[in-house]
């Protein structure tokens, strides 16, 4: 498959407005047609709404991803390369190397992401905004640690993607485990002095807002991810919660980081909810 190809074989919103200039010039190098195409959807791509579709998110990715990269005034080889595993996961492995294609000619533009957010975020549903700024901090995470510039720039990406304030804070929580012992409360947007029943509460809340049926007009792969990705959370939050609810447990042989892998040993906390991949039932 051509990169013409993935990029048209599902694009709408993303052929016009400013995402479709930043990518037009790029797509008509490939296709003798795409000028055409590009001038008869573009001007008229970003008038109503228009829903989704996958090609139009993975696009959207890359452009993020563009705008956190050039973040710090600088783009270093080493950050591609950590990005590489991530386009894998989300894009597979044809897709990922026409998706760094495109992410490439991207890092040598000057991006509105103003603008540029603002069309996404006038086509896409409020679950698969969280899911792109999940995927934001994803690949921030990447080379070991987020730094300012890209916390930043993350923020203000949230931010004109209409992200709740609360909203962003309980992802951003998952990402700076390292810095913040009530992680896993920030998570869950409650206190640490929460009750058994406001913790369950939380639980449900969280698989609400983040569940994965809500990000299936992004794609089969964004949606295999988030499904994933919720359930480990799920069970490293509880995991967080059992050790702070009882601190001798890693002194009886428990451990507080086993995440997913500690939920088979009654050693974590009762979510009361399981997420399930209802596609490979």
């Amino acid at each position: 498959m051509s990169i013409g190809k993935w990029l048209f074989g599902g694009l709408g919103f993303a052929i016009g407005g400013p995402i479709g200039a930043l990518i037009g010039v790029f797509i008509a190098s490939l296709f003798d047609a795409s000028k055409q195409v590009i001038q008869e959807n573009g001007t008229n791509s970003s008038q109503g709404y228009r829903r989704a579709t996958p090609g139009d998110i993975q696009v959207s990715i890359i452009v993020l991803i563009a705008c956190v990269i050039k973040a710090d005034g600088q783009i270093l080889k080493s950050e591609i390369n950590y990005i590489k595993p991530f386009l894998v996961r989300n894009f597979g492995e044809a897709g990922a190397k026409q998706a760094l294609q495109l992410l490439k000619e991207l890092l040598s533009k000057d991006i509105d992401s103003i603008a540029v957010t603002h069309q996404i975020s006038q086509h896409t549903n409020y679950s698969t905004r969280l899911e792109l700024v999940h995927l934001l901090l994803d690949v921030a995470k990447s080379d070991g640690d987020i730094n300012q510039q890209e916390i930043i720039a993350i923020e203000q990406i949230a931010i004109n993607l209409s992200i709740q304030p609360a909203d962003y804070q309980s992802i951003l929580a998952l990402y700076q485990r390292q810095k913040d012992n009530n992680w896993a409360y920030k998570a869950l947007e409650i206190s640490p002095s929460a009750t058994d029943e406001e913790i369950k509460k939380a639980y449900r809340r969280m698989a609400m807002k983040f569940h994965p049926d809500k990000v299936a007009t992004a794609g089969e792969e964004i949606r295999k991810q988030a499904t994933e990705k919720l359930t480990t959370v799920f069970y490293e939050i509880s995991a967080k919660l059992y050790q702070q609810a009882n601190p001798n447990a890693a002194q009886e042989g428990v451990d507080p980081n086993a995440g997913a892998e500690a939920q088979n040993d009654g050693n974590v906390y009762d979510a009361d909810y399981k997420v399930e991949d209802e596609g490979n039932n």
